[in-house]
């Protein structure tokens, strides 16, 4: 029977976590704050009032303590999901990530499996200080042996958080944090039958003019450039990735050959970016059906800015629509 709940991406992300411990006792959550508090962002509240201390803990401020402590307890067969408060505060365990939790599985030649989440609130649009908006996915995306997805609406945050929590291999799950309580992103969740390929690259709008890729919390800019392209006349395809190491771009070329023209959009820098990658490669595949070169609109090459500025640092509708005339124009 069809149960549906109409969800913001936060509470998702809660029932999601509570229906994927309430299935497997082994399920744990650990991280700052994540207990009592239920999270600074409140992804995790009621968790420990109703699950117990010894199923949801409240660690010490070690990212590093965080995660090596999730690499022995997914060694004695538990599934620790960790929480990464913000972003930037990830990279006291980036050797624990890179070095131990990547490799294990390979280093063992599958005798070892590491199921483990990591949660990691990412991106601007918050209003916060440095260390709190920045868009690190790429660097993670490089690591052999690290599984990379983002979510950028409820369902894909209920039954993704569920996906990822099942599977045998480390993933790191970028949650776009200025999206999670947003009112006019909630939609109706089936929470009794689940999405056939959750983590697959998926045409969330359908066009023929030109195509859109994005993920994270640039979907709903780029879902809001084509609605406003419509009433210039102008049809956009756009395509979340879902899914970013490894990148699942069958979709992106199967558009591109039908458009001609690509957009990438992505609130991190430019530089050695995904957005690099998917342009590389739709080139590489798609070089004799496209019309113009790959564009891309992303965040500028510095440091992340002050709060009163970051509206001019991500990218917006008008700068995806001025890239989209400057390849209709080629």
């Amino acid at each position: 029977m069809t149960d549906l709940q109409k969800l913001t991406i936060g509470k998702a992300l809660n029932l999601g976590l509570r229906r994927a411990m309430e299935e497997d006792p082994k399920v744990l959550i650990m991280g700052e704050d994540v207990g009592k508090l239920g999270g600074v962002f409140r992804i995790t509240d009621g968790l420990q009032k109703d699950f117990g201390e010894q199923r949801v803990l409240d660690t010490p401020l070690a990212e590093s303590g965080i995660i090596g402590t999730a690499v022995g307890l997914a060694v004695r067969g538990f599934r620790p999901v960790c929480e990464i408060q913000f972003e930037g505060f990830i990279f006291p365990g980036f050797d624990q990530i890179s070095s131990q939790l990547a490799k294990l599985h390979y280093r063992t030649q599958g005798k070892v499996k590491m199921p483990v989440v990591i949660r990691v609130p990412f991106g601007g649009g918050i209003g916060a200080v440095e260390h709190h908006s920045e868009s690190p996915e790429s660097l993670f995306s490089h690591i052999a042996g690290l599984k990379v997805v983002s979510i950028s609406n409820a369902v894909d945050a209920y039954w993704g958080i569920q996906e990822a929590i099942r599977s045998d291999d480390p993933i790191l799950f970028f949650e776009p944090k200025k999206l999670y309580h947003s009112g006019a992103l909630k939609m109706e969740v089936d929470t009794s039958t689940a999405p056939s390929r959750v983590f697959a690259s998926q045409v969330v709008r359908a066009g023929t003019d030109a195509t859109v890729v994005a993920y994270g919390p640039s979907v709903k800019v780029a879902l809001d450039a084509a609605t406003a392209a419509e009433a210039e006349g102008k049809s956009l395809e756009v395509i979340d990735l879902r899914t970013l190491s490894p990148l699942d771009l069958g979709p992106v070329f199967e558009s591109v050959r039908k458009t001609g023209r690509l957009i990438a959009v992505s609130e991190a820098p430019s530089e050695s970016s995904l957005t690099s990658e998917i342009a590389a490669r739709v080139q590489q595949e798609c070089f004799y059906s496209l019309e113009s070169p790959v564009l891309r609109v992303t965040g500028f090459d510095t440091p992340y800015p002050p709060a009163k500025l970051e509206e001019h640092y991500l990218p917006d509708l008008d700068r995806v629509l001025h890239a989209v005339d400057r390849s209709l124009a080629w």
